[in-house]
């Protein structure tokens, strides 16, 4: 890594602006990645492409960005198995036939609810959540944008506060890696103090009760009540090819298409982290434990469906083809934001901003600042768990020097994370959260970005009365 300085955070911050600017997502990254190449070597524009190509490259080094991604085509194809082949549609019709969802309000607290239990990593939630309530949506003429603010308003804040999952597992390595004698206790300790996921949650529960929308949402909800899912000139992040139409319900559709595979995800992901920990939930692999789970949906998907003789092997094995390639530009995505977040690194940015954040903060003032910063950070980097990396250790730094509670100034780094992954147009999360919903990038990015501030303004006053009483 080279001595942070200031021009660091140039290409997090060119590519940020790019991307809201143009639209052109993979575009702005390649950009910043070149532009970050170039800081990083001679000082040859030219020579800097190479490098920037390398940089994507190296990203396969990597066995966990690598599973990453693998698991990104994988779930498309499952995705796909479950749409195409009436688990979706069955289990909608089977929510009609219990009156559990009769109009858009209910359609609303379904996606809510599927956030918030389905936990296991960020990305499935998503992806699950909106294949579920995406066709509901559609129906009831609510937003996509809505549906986009509310699965990721449920997804990174809800997985942040559970122990035993992909997140938690991270969390607690990174806390055991800084000298943290009792990692899982402080990790814990802090679910009460993460007032960003907190609020998060509870804003967009607020939002879903009292059916109140401002700002760009009031825009695009107006929009699809007149039947128009997309404003003109927006891409949806997905192939509209894979994205089931509503259809009259066929006699082979089966909610246990939908069922079996999202129970056998959730209950695969624990069992993953057993066999990678050796017994240790908190020291199993994360992304191993992921791809894992969403093979084994894939598997009981494809049980289900050759033993009702559905389908043929090859036809199975085509669908995954195709739902596999309909999340490759989120792949790509993916794959040039892990590239950049690398180069960041490598550059110092999140160092250089944290140092310059550490030189002059008084006491009172610890936690919120540090919440901004972990904010900054993350939504320049467009990573959570690369903030995890680099906040975390400074954190328990600080509060080894200081002698403080470890829980708050974790919940802080937490908080501060979860919010910059919520809010950047170049986290995966918020990719995903796209795509997930059918709708335009940076649509969903503005129009998700008030009620993002707003959780953010109430988790700093928070964080400010905190240092107050506690430190």
């Amino acid at each position: 890594m080279q001595d942070p300085v200031w021009t660091s955070v140039i290409p997090p911050l060119l590519a940020i602006g790019l991307a809201i600017a143009t639209r052109q997502v993979i575009l702005s990254l390649s950009i910043g990645l070149w532009t970050g190449a170039w800081l990083l070597g001679s000082g040859n524009p030219l020579a800097a492409i190479p490098q920037a190509i390398d940089a994507v490259i190296n990203v396969f080094t990597d066995p966990g960005d690598t599973r990453v991604l693998v698991f990104t085509l994988v779930i498309g194809g499952l995705i796909a198995t479950i749409e195409k082949l009436g688990g979706v549609r069955g289990f909608i019709y089977l929510l009609q036939e219990k009156k559990w969802v009769t109009g858009p309000g209910r359609a609303q607290w379904l996606a809510f609810g599927t956030g918030v239990v389905v936990f296991i990593e960020s990305n499935i939630t998503l992806l699950i959540a909106g294949a579920i309530s995406r066709p509901l949506f559609d129906r009831y003429r609510v937003s996509r944008e809505k549906l986009a603010y509310i699965i990721d308003a449920t997804s990174a804040p809800i997985c942040v506060l559970i122990p035993l999952n992909a997140w938690g597992a991270v969390i607690v390595s990174l806390l055991a890696s800084s000298g943290i004698a009792n990692p899982i206790d402080v990790f814990i300790g802090a679910i009460l103090f993460n007032f960003y996921a907190i609020f998060a949650v509870l804003v967009c529960a607020l939002v879903i009760w009292s059916d109140f929308d401002f700002g760009p949402m009031r825009a695009a909800q107006k929009r699809t009540a007149e039947g128009r899912f997309l404003w003109p000139n927006a891409t949806p992040m997905i192939d509209p090819s894979i994205i089931e139409a509503e259809q009259s319900r066929q006699p082979q559709d089966s909610a246990k298409l939908m069922l079996l595979p999202v129970l056998a995800l959730v209950l695969s992901m624990p069992l993953g982290l057993y066999v990678t920990g050796e017994g240790d939930l908190t020291a199993g692999s994360g992304s191993t434990s992921v791809l894992w789970a969403v093979l084994i949906a894939l598997g009981v998907a494809w049980a289900i469906v050759l033993g009702s003789r559905r389908a043929t092997l090859e036809s199975l094995m085509q669908l995954f083809l195709k739902g596999a390639g309909g999340l490759l530009p989120v792949a790509m995505i993916l794959l040039f934001s892990l590239a950049l977040g690398d180069v960041a690194n490598a550059l110092g940015t999140g160092v250089f901003v944290a140092q310059l954040a550490q030189e002059t903060i008084p006491s009172a003032l610890l936690l919120p600042l540090l919440f901004l910063l972990s904010a900054v950070i993350a939504f320049s980097i467009g990573s959570s768990w690369g903030t995890f990396a680099i906040m975390i250790p400074l954190a328990m730094q600080i509060v080894a020097a200081l002698d403080m509670n470890a829980s708050v100034f974790l919940a802080a780094v937490l908080s501060g994370a979860v919010f910059g992954d919520h809010a950047s147009p170049i986290s995966d999360t918020t990719v995903v959260a796209s795509m997930a919903a059918a709708t335009d990038h940076i649509d969903h990015v503005r129009t998700q970005l008030p009620y993002a501030l707003i959780s953010a303004g109430l988790a700093t006053m928070a964080f400010f009365v905190s240092g107050l009483v506690l430190l």
